[in-house]
């Protein structure tokens, strides 16, 4: 990626309360790229990390919470925002010496505004609201879902290029869009319940599986883990494909029947050898992929086949595509369609800075920045992004090769 480097920046106008001059800043004339702090703190983890307009990770640091959530078997949202207003100051300055640069060499501060937990969203914006008043510097207030959506493009060596499907399936969130471009995503289908990540977590809370030392997940690796070392067949026939018979032509989610079933299946097994776990975690897991799998290909026959949308790539992202078997199987899926699946490593497919940053890289290079005014968004629609069409700063020239 090449970005020039001769255009004017401009800070978001402020209330007079701020006592804040408008700022103009011009760069010289030589080019060079953009570099961009990005805050994350939607969730359980601290992240901060500084990413470049040439698509280089200056730095990463992400502070787990593990030993906070795992005696309580889940996330506790107070808990997560504790944690995170005493390590986020932490995280950044570690992530700044890991750089090697200080703020002042920032050309943006980018942070997760929404969607997330509410107590946890603030902790972040206002560490990046803060820093970005005090040394002058454009603030970009940046969809979670947008991240995941944009993170192969970071990570790719040949990036995806509009447009394309993505598949975005985590704990909060079930979704599968078309990405027509920065800010213009069209919903094909989402979940009318709860999302595919939640199921897997409390499926695991229910099996009693131990998180997994050291590894990012929580209770979904944990089950990932044990499913990897069980027999899918032995209890496959025995829980139902979702939206499977009156609702098959629809592209829609579901698996609270699956969390559901799985539950009295559970009960009736009664499993007391750990293999008898494995072998659960491992048919819950199956018809998890499967459902999902069904629901990807009726999408994929809309798109590709009926409509002939020159789709470039199927991207998966969000934390259950770092699990290796959603990977493989939907890898078969748009084979099968001629696309090439694109996934970010398994790293940046969980809540990371590193997302952050390069989608506030995104959107400063389209003008797209925010006010100090800003707060946060729990629930925040991706569609909603789209309204916004005229950025209130002229865009920067760039090429993404």
């Amino acid at each position: 990626m090449t970005v020039s480097a001769v255009y004017v920046r401009r800070l978001p106008r402020l209330p007079r309360l701020f006592c804040l001059p408008y700022v103009t800043r011009c760069y010289t004339t030589h080019q060079r790229p953009l570099t961009v702090l990005g805050i994350e703190t939607s969730c359980d983890d601290t992240s901060a990390a500084i990413v470049t307009s040439d698509r280089r990770i200056l730095a990463e640091v992400v502070h787990g919470q593990q030993d906070l959530h795992q005696p309580m078997g889940g996330i506790v949202p107070t808990l997560a925002s504790l944690g995170h207003s005493r390590h986020m100051p932490d995280v950044i300055c570690r992530a700044l010496q890991q750089a090697g640069l200080g703020i002042q060499d920032m050309d943006a501060i980018a942070v997760t505004r929404g969607p997330g937990l509410p107590p946890c969203l603030p902790v972040g914006l206002n560490a990046a609201k803060s820093l970005a008043a005090v040394h002058q510097l454009p603030l970009i207030g940046v969809h979670h879902m947008e991240a995941h959506a944009l993170t192969a493009r970071l990570t790719t060596p040949i990036p995806p290029q509009f447009p394309f499907v993505t598949l975005l399936i985590s704990g909060g969130h079930t979704l599968l869009l078309t990405v027509h471009g920065l800010g213009d995503y069209t919903v094909l289908g989402s979940t009318i319940d709860c999302a595919v990540g939640e199921a897997i977590d409390k499926t695991s809370r229910l099996l009693q599986l131990a998180w997994v030392p050291g590894r990012r997940g929580g209770p979904g690796a944990a089950l990932e883990q044990a499913a990897h070392q069980g027999n899918a067949d032995r209890f496959l026939s025995r829980l139902p494909t979702p939206l499977l018979q009156r609702r098959k032509s629809e592209v829609a989610f579901s698996f609270s029947g699956l969390r559901t079933a799985m539950a009295d299946l559970v009960e009736q097994v009664q499993p007391q050898q750990y293999q008898d776990t494995c072998d659960l975690a491992a048919a819950f897991q199956m018809v998890c992929v499967r459902h999902i799998e069904q629901k990807l290909k009726v999408a994929l026959d809309q798109q590709v086949v009926s409509s002939r949308l020159p789709l470039t790539a199927l991207v998966v992202s969000g934390g259950v595509a770092s699990n290796a078997l959603f990977r493989s199987r939907l890898e078969a899926v748009a084979s099968a369609y001629q696309l090439p699946l694109v996934c970010p490593p398994p790293q940046y497919c969980t809540d990371n800075g590193v997302m952050i940053a390069w989608t506030g890289i995104e959107r400063l290079q389209a003008g797209l920045v925010d006010d100090y005014t800003i707060t946060t968004l729990p629930r925040w629609p991706l569609e909603s992004l789209k309204k916004r069409e005229n950025p209130p700063y002229p865009p920067i020239s760039k090429n993404i090769q």
